[in-house]
Parts: structure tokens; C-alpha cells; sequence
């Protein structure tokens, strides 16, 4: 797979998150996934999703930056919604912030086989 490949098939996986479009998420997510370590595989993978987008009902993600280094994608993502409840251990309760996450993928199989996920958390501090 080249880096536009990559870069593509990235993007249409966003596409498919911001669409919430559940049962495609098995063409884009590895059976064995893993998140920041934590083996979830695509089931486990698809209910963090589910309860993210159920915390936060206006969850979009946005690519501000994106490297693709086969089999690996670096990506920016940009943030402005509203959790409903307490997000990250911090109360934000309904309140619109902003945040960006960096995050890293390793495909395997032309699938995100594994995430490695750092959300600033400094930033939606400093709004609260």
C-alpha cells in the first residue's frame, strides 16, 4: 500500500466514524485491535466508539494533519463539541471546548490493527 493509499483509506475510515456508520467500521478496524495498548479487538473497538458518540452527540472528527509512513498513519485531530457529562475525568457538563489528539496507527491486513491515542487534556482544563 502506498502512503496516498494509506492516506486515503484513512480518511475514508474518519468518514465513516463522523457517519457513525457501525457496520462499515469492519473495513477499516483490524480484528485484534488494540487502544493505547489495551487489547479491544473490532468489537471492543466499535463500543468505545458507540459510547464516545453517546457522551458527546456532536463528536466530529476533524484531520488538521496527517502523515502517512506505510503501515503507519500520524494524524491532528481537531475538536469542538459538547460532552454531556463529566469528559476525561474533568466536569464538563454541556459546555462547547475545544481539543486537539495525536494520535498514531499501525495497519496490518490494510486494517487499523493498532491506535495510539494522546488527547490534550491541558487544553479543555484551561476552558473550564
Amino acid at each position: 500500500m502506498t502512503a496516498n493509499d494509506l492516506s486515503s483509506l484513512y480518511r475514508r475510515y474518519i468518514a465513516c466514524l463522523n457517519a457513525q456508520d457501525w457496520n462499515r467500521l469492519g473495513t477499516f478496524v483490524h480484528d485484534e485491535a488494540t487502544h493505547n495498548g489495551r487489547p479491544l479487538g473490532l468489537a471492543g473497538y466499535r463500543a468505545m466508539l458507540e459510547k464516545d458518540f453517546d457522551d458527546i452527540p456532536d463528536l466530529f472528527f476533524d484531520v488538521q494533519l496527517l502523515v502517512a509512513e506505510p503501515p503507519r498513519v500520524a494524524a491532528r485531530l481537531q475538536f469542538r463539541c459538547t460532552p454531556k457529562g463529566e469528559f476525561m475525568g474533568l466536569p464538563v457538563n454541556g459546555r462547547t471546548v475545544s481539543f486537539t489528539e495525536n494520535v498514531f496507527y499501525e495497519f496490518r491486513d490494510g486494517k487499523i490493527a493498532s491506535v495510539w491515542s494522546v488527547i490534550d487534556k491541558a487544553a479543555i482544563e484551561g476552558q473550564l
